[in-house]
């Protein structure tokens, strides 16, 4: 195994990984292992390629790596096809913008086949982009064998989708009021209307509608659409509330309107009396039914002779405007619905006035508002109003409305003729089959999406543009005759006409002849294409070009077993999915989903590229890795569908917290190899059979603890629960680095015996590799890199981590009575450590005693079976354990001052006082039964709470405490104590040294050191101490040669005492006072050190404990020095038998 670095950059090996993966062609290869296998399908919702992938690509993306890969792990065969949506507003609205297209005659007059070609240039702008950010993210997925929308084989099978729609009777041509984008001159469906809502100021005016009978009497209606005015045909009020005729005494006018919303005009009073109004008479909405008013414009009088009234329906609220709205039947779904209901505009829409262009300009009908722009025409609105007479007030209100989720422009509402699937139809069928799909998280099926479901409504899935999927339909001029195409074959059968491709500007010109003789004109093409989402919705066949080719693979791949998007996705994909396959085939379209939430700014507010309020994510991946963004991002409520506010620090954090502890523990693994092979001369192979026959305890201990994690993964993975893995894998990494290693380094390093090294170092392997296996789909890199060396030990180890299956549980391993015990140990010692930190005593400085105090005898049983690690870590000299609670510890009644002050107001004061003469008696009483009467008020456990106190000198004891354990330290210290500390301070100071100095732990050292203060005995009487930390001889500073190699120096400050300190490279000590070297001159006795210092050292070393002496020829003289005498192995050696020789 080969040796690892001191610190490690998580982007370059992250890089060499991709180049590893790259040279055995990773992904490839894991699918040709796994062929045979079970599979397990997975849909991609195609993203578009006109842009560079987000931060929400990558998130979902991530939790599709992770998901595909631990089921390719878990035994399953996996494709993973990337798809990309080409078609439809995103594309067209880019070469609108590039071409300086603005209306429909600009597209018409350049030509269809001239747009198109521009739209198809553009489609795959960024693929290139898009393949090298997700493969460096560390995502698996086919980008060659990819399936794009625009693919003639993917339009087939949507032509095929919508035959069998049409077959069904599902598919209609109607005349709706649908969200319309002026800003893309198309219609679009409600959930594309649902997808982006924002604040704006619209105008707000109030405007009177005198009755025909009594034209001195004015409704009076509210609009924040004034451009819809010209096209009013009625007026609509609620027929069960109370309206009111009233006496404008300013105006000196008489209006109707909404009693409940009279301050609509007037400032609200508290008697309900005003000197503004006067009201004249009241009565219910359903008087008003039928009465006629005289029209604001005259544009269509002459056409809609029944228009021009009021109706009445309950869709009218209460809670702002007049409680009288306008009907612009053209503009409004509701305005639509009770203008048909009242026979104003004919059933389905025929002939209703719609004088607003594709482009959102008044047609000529509007002769005074002619050309202009319906948003920009307010101000010639408003003043045309107010010379008529009829403008009762002017304002504004800043309102949420929809915008066009592509050209950000507001949607506006309007009647426009469309080709509907009948969602109404099936809805109850919808219903039942999202329940038979599984949810994470739960409420976004269950409340969101059910919700959606039940208010469904018919799917206008035809745009009226250029670029996608031509809806195949081909007919009559007045639609007598109607014939659907569901494949390439069967239009070249009826039209006679070879096809090779499925744009427009291929088929528009194709004609079916009449079925009805050659006397009619053939038939033609409907200009509409599909709604992109109607393609996307369809992929789970397209992609496959089912039911052409392909039938098993789709047949076993429908439904998918897993898809994953974000929660904008609830109304859009996930929604067309589902309406599609259960029209045709009646069951979901896929059996689990991961919905993710948004990830926005650090501010929260929407990522904008023009604000520039985030990073980079290539930044991020190239400052911290992949593997750190993906566990940021999964550990993260956004995998909850709950929105993140990103932030750079967060994946900082996840490298402190649990990549560098990780790789440390990794680290000392190969470090504690390379040690035992030293010592033994024996390659290490692990043997899985030692850790199972370690008797151990935090051996049994940390298999155990890996065990159950694995156990853990299994559970939550099989729930899709992916954000709970990942606190657990930190809990783990803690556990391992803090409490095994820090407990086993000796062991591991082979000091107390390389038999119980050969234990320690094949339990770390085990639990490792395992960690590693376990974990890989989370960080597909880290876990690489560290198998890459790991498995270099392993006989017949597989080529990469990500060929091994899931961890097979060994729960022979798991003990949970002990993983109890020793969280019962680390419960004791994190509050000794408290209790330490409270008087601000490092951990460094040993203390005399540390009682455990807990009135639970299994608990104590545990902790003194512990007794040593618990002197290790707290580091103290003695540990005492008793249940003996009241030697240490005194029970106060502590009120709650908020709550007995709420409760009993003016006598609380007395009662807080009376708590503190609470005698032991009464407070017992209370443990027991909650309740005490105290001045002859009841007090509970609301009001009252026991609180354990230390009843020891503060000045001479340090304690902590829970609900089970006190913990109390003994904090007086000897001089003897004083030294050891100063000893132990010393070591920090030596490892800081070996640190900054590069110096790896089995580099062959010596440490030399000198204080400067010759009175301090410490230096003399802790040497052990020193030396059984640090694994090395330590020597004073006098005994260091003079041509030593030195590799670090410093002078510190050991408790205000200023020690020197020098680490040396590790030589052959030569004793200048032998009596064998006595008779060479001091200068020659210099050159035979500076001889043994630069041999080869071990060799030389053996030698010498082999043999007893070495011996060598030094300017011409014959030299023979004898072990333990003349020469020792080091100077701390040389030290110690200088101290006893003299």
């Amino acid at each position: 195994m080969n040796s690892v670095p001191v610190s490690i950059k998580f982007p370059s090996i992250e890089e060499e990984v991709l180049s590893y993966w790259e040279s055995i062609d990773a992904f490839q290869t894991s699918l040709k292992l796994s062929e045979g296998k079970p599979e397990y399908s997975f849909y991609d919702g195609p993203p578009f390629a006109t842009g560079l992938p987000h931060y929400g690509h990558i998130l979902a993306g991530t939790i599709k790596d992770i998901v595909t890969r631990y089921a390719h792990q878990t035994g399953h065969h996996v494709i993973r096809r990337f798809g990309w949506d080409t078609h439809g507003l995103p594309v067209e609205f880019e070469i609108d913008k590039q071409l300086g297209v603005k209306t429909r005659d600009d597209v018409l007059a350049m030509g269809i086949p001239r747009y198109n070609a521009a739209c198809r240039s553009i489609v795959m702008r960024y693929a290139s982009e898009w393949e090298i950010v997700v493969k460096r993210l560390g995502r698996w997925i086919d980008f060659k064998n990819d399936y794009k929308t625009l693919d003639p084989t993917f339009m087939e099978s949507v032509w095929w989708v919508f035959a069998q729609l049409f077959q069904k009777n599902l598919v209609y041509k109607g005349f709706k009021v649908m969200p319309y984008s002026i800003g893309c001159t198309t219609p679009l469906s409600n959930f594309e209307a649902n997808l982006n809502y924002k604040n704006e100021s619209d105008p707000a005016i109030i405007v009177s509608f005198p009755l025909v009978d009594d034209p001195s009497v004015e409704l009076v209606a509210w609009t924040t659409t004034p451009w819809t005015l010209p096209s009013n045909l009625a007026l609509c009020v609620n027929p069960g509330f109370d309206y009111v005729k009233v006496k404008d005494n300013q105006k000196n006018k008489i209006f109707i309107l909404l009693e409940d919303r009279l301050i609509a005009l007037y400032k609200k009073s508290k008697d309900n009396k005003s000197e503004e109004y006067e009201i004249l008479e009241k009565f219910k909405g359903s008087t008003l039914e039928g009465k006629k008013y005289i029209p604001l414009f005259n544009y269509f009088v002459e056409k809609n002779k029944s228009a021009f009234r009021v109706v009445v329906d309950e869709y009218v609220t209460n809670d702002s405007g007049t409680g009288i709205v306008h009907q612009a039947p053209a503009f409004g779904e509701d305005d639509f619905r009770v203008c048909e209901n009242f026979a104003i505009i004919q059933r389905g829409g025929q002939d209703i006035p719609c004088p607003v262009d594709p482009d959102g300009k008044f047609t000529d009908e509007v002769t005074d508002f002619a050309k202009m722009n319906i948003r920009e025409a307010y101000p010639n609105i408003r003043d045309f109003l107010k010379k008529q007479g009829r403008l009762v007030s002017a304002g504004s209100i800043v309102h949420s409305i929809p915008f066009c989720w592509r050209s950000e422009t507001p949607l506006i509402y309007k009647a426009v003729p469309s080709w509907f699937v009948a969602v109404e139809k099936i809805k109850n069928q919808l219903i039942e089959n999202n329940k038979k799909s599984y949810w994470v998280p739960d409420f976004v099926q269950e409340k969101r999406f059910h919700n959606w479901l039940v208010d469904a409504r018919d799917w206008a899935i035809s745009r009226n543009r250029y670029w996608g999927t031509p809806i195949p339909i081909w007919a009559s001029a007045d639609f007598s005759e109607i014939i659907c195409v569901g494949s390439v074959a069967e239009l070249e059968k009826l039209s006679g006409i070879k096809v090779t491709d499925l744009h427009r500007e291929s088929i528009d010109h194709i004609t079916i002849p009449s079925q009805r003789g050659p006397e009619f004109p053939p038939l033609k093409r409907i200009e509409e294409v599909f709604d992109c989402w109607f393609e996307s919705g369809s992929m789970p066949y397209a992609q496959w070009h089912y039911p052409f080719n392909n039938k098993e693979i789709f047949e076993k791949s429908f439904p998918a077993d897993f898809i994953a998007e974000g929660l904008d996705q609830t109304r859009g994909w996930f929604y067309t999915l589902l309406v599609i396959s259960t029209a045709l085939f009646d069951k979901p379209a896929f059996k689990n989903l991961i919905v993710n939430g948004l990830v926005l700014a650090s501010d929260g507010k929407k990522m904008s590229k023009r604000l520039k309020n985030y990073p980079d994510p290539m930044n991020v991946v190239n400052s911290y890795g992949a593997d750190a963004l993906r566990l940021y991002l999964i550990n993260s409520p956004v995998v909850r569908a709950e929105p993140l506010k990103f932030s750079e620090n967060g994946v900082k954090s996840i490298i402190k917290d649990v990549f560098l502890p990780w790789f440390n523990a990794y680290r000392f693994l190969s470090q504690s190899i390379i040690k035992y092979e030293s010592l033994t001369n024996q390659s290490f192979a692990p043997d899985f059979s030692l850790a199972i026959k370690t008797t151990n305890i935090m051996d049994q201990w940390i298999l155990s603890f890996c065990q159950s994690l694995v156990l853990y993964v299994r559970k939550e993975m099989a729930a899709y629960r992916l954000y709970t893995v990942i606190p657990r894998l930190v809990e783990f990494i803690e556990h391992l680095t803090n409490w095994y290693v820090r407990f086993n380094r000796k062991r591991l390093k082979c000091s107390q015996g390389v038999e119980e090294a050969k234990f320690a170092i094949n339990t770390l392997f085990e639990v490792l590799l395992t960690i590693c296996v376990s974990l890989a789909p989370f960080t597909p890199f880290f876990t690489e890199y560290m198998y890459q060396n790991l498995k270099r030990v392993i006989p017949n180890a597989e080529p990469s981590i990500h060929f091994r299956d899931f961890p097979i549980e060994k729960n022979e391993l798991v003990k949970k009575d002990l993983e109890a015990a020793v969280a019962t140990l680390q419960k004791a010692v994190e509050l000794a450590r408290t209790a330490r930190d409270r008087k601000k005593l490092p951990i460094k400085y040993p203390l005399r005693k540390l009682t455990i105090i807990s009135k639970d005898e299994e608990i104590l049983k545990t902790l003194n079976s512990f007794k040593g690690y618990i002197k290790q870590e707290v580091n103290v000299r003695d540990v005492e354990l008793t249940s003996d609670e009241a030697s240490y510890i005194s029970v106060v009644l502590e009120p709650n001052f908020k709550n007995i002050g709420q409760r009993f107001k003016d006598k609380a004061p007395k009662i807080t006082n009376a708590i503190k003469g609470t005698s032991l008696e009464q407070v017992n009483h209370f443990i027991a039964t909650q309740s005490l009467t105290i001045e002859d008020f009841t007090l509970g456990p609301d009001d009252l709470t026991a609180i354990r106190v230390f009843k020891g000198d503060e000045k001479l004891f340090a304690s902590a405490q829970d609900k089970d354990v006190i913990v109390v330290l003994e904090i007086t210290v000897d001089e003897d104590l004083v030294e050891e500390g100063m000893a132990r301070q010393l070591v920090n100071k030596i490892q800081k040294l070996r640190k900054s100095s590069n110096i790896n732990e089995d580099d062959p050292i010596e440490v030399f050191f000198d204080v400067k203060d010759k009175n301090c005995n410490w230096a003399k009487t802790k040497v052990d101490i020193i030396e059984s930390a640090i694994g090395r001889p330590i020597s004073p500073l006098s005994l260091k040669s003079s041509v030593a190699t030195i590799f670090g120096s410093q002078i510190c400050d050991v408790m205000e005492t200023p020690v020197e300190i020098v680490i040396c490279r590790q030589s052959l000590a030569i004793n200048s006072r032998s009596t064998n070297l006595a008779k060479f001159e001091s200068s020659f006795i210099s050159d035979i050190q500076l001889y043994v210092t630069v041999l080869e050292y071990n060799k030389y070393a053996n030698e010498l404990k082999s043999n007893g002496r070495i011996g060598f020829k030094l300017n011409g003289k014959d030299i023979e020095l004898q072990f333990g005498v003349d020469v020792f192995l080091n100077f701390g050696d040389l030290s110690k038998y200088l101290s006893k020789t003299n």
